[in-house]
C-alpha cells in the first residue's frame, strides 16, 4: 500500500511552523517567492513600458525561462484550475489541491493558502495559492482592454484564463522533487 505523508499549512506563524517544516517545505518557499517576484518585477517594468499586450510576452516567454532557471533539484512553475496555457495544466493531484484553495477562499479564509506531500517514494509536492490581484485583471480578469483580447487569441488560441476578479484564486505556484531528489 502507497503511504503518503501529508502536511497542510495554512497561515501559520513562522516561530509555529519552523519547528515542524521539512527541509523542502522551507526551500519551495524560497523558490516560489523568487519566482513570483522575478516574475512580477518583470511584468510591472513590461506594462510601464508597452502596457498590459507587452505584458502578454512576459508570461508567455519569460515565465517558463524563469521558472526554469529556479529548477535544479526540483521542477519549479504554475498550474492553475483554468490555463492560459496548456503546458501548465494541472495533474488531478495539482487540481484537487487548487480545488480546496478555492474553496477556502470562498469561505473567507485569507493569508497563504500552502499544501506540501511526501511520498513514500521520496519524491514530494508543495503548492501556494496564487490569488488574483487587481495588475492580474488588465490580461485575466472579466473585462478585457481594447487589444488584449485580440492578442490573448493570437498567442493562446485556447486560452481559458479570463474572467477572474481580484481575490479569487488564479492558479498556483507548484514545485515538484522527483523520487530520487536529494
Amino acid at each position: 500500500m502507497k503511504r503518503t505523508l501529508l502536511i497542510l499549512m495554512f497561515g501559520l506563524g513562522p516561530s509555529t511552523a519552523a519547528l515542524a517544516e521539512p527541509d523542502r517545505v522551507v526551500e519551495a518557499r524560497t523558490l516560489t517567492t523568487a519566482l513570483q517576484q522575478q516574475l512580477g518585477a518583470a511584468l510591472k517594468q513590461a506594462i510601464a513600458s508597452g502596457g498590459p499586450q507587452a505584458a502578454i510576452e512576459v508570461c508567455q516567454v519569460r515565465a517558463p525561462e524563469i521558472a526554469a532557471s529556479l529548477s535544479s533539484d526540483a521542477t519549479v512553475g504554475r498550474t492553475a484550475l483554468r490555463v492560459r496555457n496548456p503546458d501548465n495544466a494541472p495533474d488531478a493531484g495539482a487540481r484537487e489541491v487548487m480545488t480546496a484553495f478555492a474553496t477556502r477562499i470562498d469561505d473567507g479564509e485569507q493569508g497563504g493558502l500552502e499544501h506540501f506531500e511526501q511520498r513514500a517514494d521520496g519524491s514530494a509536492r508543495y503548492m501556494r495559492a496564487i490569488i488574483t490581484q487587481p495588475m492580474c485583471e488588465l490580461c485575466h480578469g472579466a473585462s478585457l482592454a481594447s487589444g488584449i483580447a485580440e492578442e490573448l487569441a493570437l498567442r493562446y488560441p485556447r486560452d481559458a484564463a479570463t474572467g477572474f476578479r481580484a481575490g479569487e484564486l488564479r492558479g498556483a505556484f507548484i514545485v515538484d522533487w522527483p523520487e530520487d531528489a536529494p
